[in-house]
C-alpha cells in the first residue's frame, strides 16, 4: 500500500484487509514499514509498539550492525488467528532517506527479508506517507503495488509522482505490477467524491479498483478494540466491503497471472 499523502488509508487498509483475507482461510503476514507504526498499534497498541526496540522491529533489516541476527525474532504472531505481524516504530525514521537508489545493497534487504519466509499466503507492506527509503524498499520487494487515493484534492495530488516512483522501481524489481487505485473515505452523497472518483477512472482506465471504502464508523471501532472490522463486526457493512476487496484483489493477480503465463507461452 503506497501513497505519498497522510490519511489516505494505506494502514486502515492493510489492517482491515489482513483480516477479511485471514477469515478466507489466507495466512497473512503485515509488515509495517512507517516510523510511526500505526499498523503496528493496531494489533499491539502504542505503549507496546513505543517501548520495542530497534532489533525487534524491521529498523533491523537496515541497520548494517543488525545484519547477522536471527531475523525469525522480527515477525510476532498478533491475537488474530491467521496474522503476523512484522512491527515497525520511530527506530526506523532515520533509515528513511530521500535518494534511496543510492543506498546500495540496502534497496534490497526487504526483499531478501521476504525472500526469507514460507507458509504466507499474502505478504501487505505498509508504507509510510513519502517515497523515500522505506517505500522504495518495499516496491523493490513487492509482486503488486495498490495506491489507496481519498477522492479529493489533497489525496489525489502527487499521483504522477507515485507512479513515477513505481516505473523507477521496475528497473531493479521488473515484475512489479499495479494492481490499482483504491478508492477509500468515499463519501456516495457527496458530488464532489463521485466527480473524483469518475475522473480518476478517466486518468487510470481499468487502473481504478470496483470495491471503494467508506468513512465508516465501523472500521475505526474496530480499530479501538484492536480487532480487524471482520472479526470485531462481521456482519456490518464495512466488513462485507472488505470481503469484496479482498476477493476482487485476488482475482485481478489470478487474471494478471494467467495473462502473464499466456504471454510467455507465446513467446
Amino acid at each position: 500500500m503506497i501513497n505519498q499523502k497522510g490519511g489516505c488509508g494505506k494502514s486502515s487498509s492493510c489492517f482491515h484487509l489482513a483480516g477479511a483475507l485471514a477469515r478466507s482461510g489466507q495466512n497473512v503476514l503485515l509488515v509495517d514499514v512507517d516510523p510511526q507504526g500505526s499498523l503496528s498499534q493496531g494489533f499491539l497498541g502504542p505503549a507496546v509498539v513505543e517501548s520495542l526496540p530497534a532489533t525487534k522491529t524491521v529498523a533491523s533489516l537496515y541497520d548494517e550492525a543488525s545484519f547477522f541476527q536471527d531475523r525469525s525474532e522480527l515477525i510476532q504472531a498478533t491475537h488474530v488467528d491467521g496474522i503476523s505481524l512484522c512491527p515497525a516504530n520511530q527506530s526506523l525514521a532515520p533509515f528513511n532517506m530521500p535518494s534511496p537508489e543510492l543506498s546500495g545493497a540496502t534497496q534490497f534487504a526487504m526483499r531478501e527479508f521476504l525472500e526469507e519466509q514460507t507458509g504466507f499466503d499474502v505478504i501487505l507492506i505498509d508504507c509510510p506517507p513519502n517515497l523515500y527509503a522505506c517505500s522504495w524498499t518495499a516496491m523493490v520487494a513487492a509482486d503488486y503495488v495498490i495506491i489507496p487515493v481519498p477522492p479529493e484534492d489533497f489525496g489525489t495530488q502527487g499521483l504522477r509522482a507515485v507512479h513515477q516512483a513505481i516505473d523507477n522501481a521496475r528497473q531493479l524489481n521488473p515484475g512489479l505490477r499495479r494492481l490499482g487505485h483504491l478508492v477509500t473515505r468515499f463519501d456516495s452523497r457527496l458530488i464532489i467524491h463521485r466527480e473524483y472518483r469518475d475522473r480518476l477512472i478517466k486518468l487510470y482506465p481499468e487502473l481504478v479498483l470496483e470495491t471503494v471504502i467508506p468513512e465508516a464508523s465501523a472500521f475505526k471501532v474496530s480499530v479501538a478494540c484492536r480487532m480487524p472490522v471482520e472479526f470485531y463486526s462481521p456482519r456490518s457493512r464495512a466488513a462485507e466491503l472488505t470481503r469484496a476487496l479482498g476477493q476482487e484483489l485476488l482475482a485481478r493477480i489470478s487474471l494478471r497471472t494467467e495473462t502473464a503465463t499466456n504471454c510467455m507461452g507465446v513467446w
